[in-house]
């Protein structure tokens, strides 16, 4: 039940319980009102579901917990763009082309709309406000075990907070980092902090010289979980981010033991501490890669302080073999981040990281080729931004070529490859769950140039043209389908 402050703010539509209220009016959820436990028989539902491409889950009644639990609420592009305050993703990735391209408005009209872009991006900073519903209830005797954590996986190390966005402060200059990091919990003030080597929280534990102060928000307003699984650039704020997309500030407290702001309408807010000195195994873990990653040794997260709102709402999310609920969060960063990596390589007309190749073993682009080693210049381009570093195969097709056919795609690859002469072998940082490198986050990326050779790539012969029946007699077939009465 809501209470009534969080009832108002919800219909305001600044929290994830407007959120679940727009995904059950519109036929997007379901709720599971029989008891489930939390041990692996929540995450075999949610599983089946997500592979189903199915619904949202509410689950009402999780064993030995009053606390509901939600999943796969980003389990679809159309909710993922709905969590972002939009109809489609396409529709930011236009402001965000605007913005990056801008053309001198020729007329008053056009002045304005410009400026009123502009005003969107100086509205996005976030705004600290004195109270907020993450801070309506204060455990006076916290404990991670009062959360319904789930157990994911049979051979995890233990239960896991999946959706928790991990807040920090660079102990240099101040900035802030949410990053989305694993929290394994070991007991009831303590759990694995899972930041991995390339990540923000790392590198703000590495420049620390003693404890980090460290804030857990679990269920914000969806937008803001999206934009701490952004991979943005160093020094652009998250929330800054997400009130961009949202058109509107985001509101943080102080929270209370740590000095850190915290989303004002988080449903759960965990404060406390992580000594960068102190590691402990942590893992194994059930991953997006399909894979178990092994344990390894993390810092560990020290509990201090719980606040929540009243009668919380507890969020998370299983990973595994594909399609799980992160490939859309996954799929929003590609078609979000396509008009800047544009501004780099112009020349890339579209992009493609399908679900197989989780996020990083596959990114299949689309170029107009002008020049000979364009394919290898683009490659070479991608593997200099930021965690494209990690792309462990990138395969650049011509500019017809539709990268979203993964049936198109195999046949132009299989087809226009030559081993000896499309392959690009290039030494360098891998993905720190990457368990086919020989070393850790160390190993070897592969570029596939499928594109169409002629003279100036040294192809002397002719390239055969595809096989594309005449427009007009495609037209004359389409005007006349139902007059075969084949179907």
């Amino acid at each position: 039940m809501l209470s009534r402050w969080g009832a108002k703010r919800a219909m305001a539509g600044r929290d994830l319980r407007a959120f679940i209220s727009r995904l059950e009016a519109r036929g997007e959820l379901r709720r599971v009102r029989v008891a489930v436990d939390p041990v692996l028989e929540l995450s075999e539902i949610a599983d089946r579901v997500m592979k189903r491409r199915g619904p949202a889950l509410l689950f009402e009644r999780v064993v030995g917990h009053e606390t509901p639990v939600l999943i796969n609420a980003f389990g679809s592009e159309r909710r993922v763009a709905w969590a972002l305050g939009v109809e489609a993703l396409a529709q930011h990735a236009q402001r965000i082309r605007r913005l990056l391209t801008p053309a001198v408005p020729a007329s008053l009209v056009g002045k304005l709309r410009a400026l009123g872009e502009l005003r969107q991006v100086a509205r996005a900073a976030p705004r600290l406000v004195t109270r907020g519903p993450c801070q309506e209830v204060e455990e006076p005797n916290p404990s991670l075990h009062r959360l319904p954590v789930i157990t994911c996986w049979p051979e995890d190390g233990g239960p896991y907070i999946t959706l928790g966005l991990v807040i920090t402060r660079d102990p240099r200059d101040g900035t802030r980092n949410l990053g989305l990091y694993r929290l394994q919990v070991y007991g009831p003030r303590e759990a694995g902090m899972h930041w991995q080597l390339h990540k923000g929280g790392a590198e703000h534990a590495r420049r620390a010289s003693g404890r980090l102060e460290v804030a857990v928000a679990i269920g914000p307003e969806p937008a803001v979980t999206y934009a701490a699984s952004a991979p943005l650039p160093p020094g652009v704020d998250e929330l800054a981010f997400a009130g961009f997309l949202l058109g509107r500030p985001i509101e943080l407290v102080k929270a209370r033991t740590v000095d850190l702001e915290v989303p004002a309408n988080a449903e759960y807010v965990l404060e406390g501490y992580v000594d960068p000195a102190e590691l402990r195994m942590e893992g194994p873990f059930g991953d997006h890669t399909g894979f178990y990653s092994p344990a390894d040794l993390y810092p560990v997260f020290h509990l201090t302080a719980i606040t929540h709102r009243r009668d919380p709402i507890y969020q998370t999310t299983i990973v595994g073999r594909p399609p799980m609920e992160d490939f859309y969060l996954g799929k929003a960063t590609e078609r979000l981040f396509l008009p800047m990596i544009q501004v780099v390589a112009p020349e890339i007309v579209d992009m493609n990281m399908p679900a197989e190749g989780v996020f990083h073993n596959l990114v299949i682009v689309s170029i107009r080729k002008r020049f000979p080693g364009h394919p290898q210049k683009v490659m070479y381009a991608l593997w200099g931004l930021g965690q494209m570093m990690l792309a462990r195969n990138i395969v650049i097709l011509d500019e017809d070529a539709n990268v979203h056919d993964l049936s198109e795609v195999a046949w132009r690859v299989t087809g226009n490859v030559d081993a000896g002469r499309d392959l690009v072998l290039a030494p360098g940082p891998v993905d720190a769950l990457d368990h086919a490198a020989p070393r850790f986050a160390l190993g070897t990326r592969l570029g596939i140039d499928a594109t169409r050779k002629g003279p100036a790539d040294g192809y002397t012969r002719e390239w055969p043209r595809d096989i594309v029946m005449s427009p007009s007699i495609k037209a004359l077939v389409d005007r006349r389908w139902r007059d075969y009465g084949i179907d």
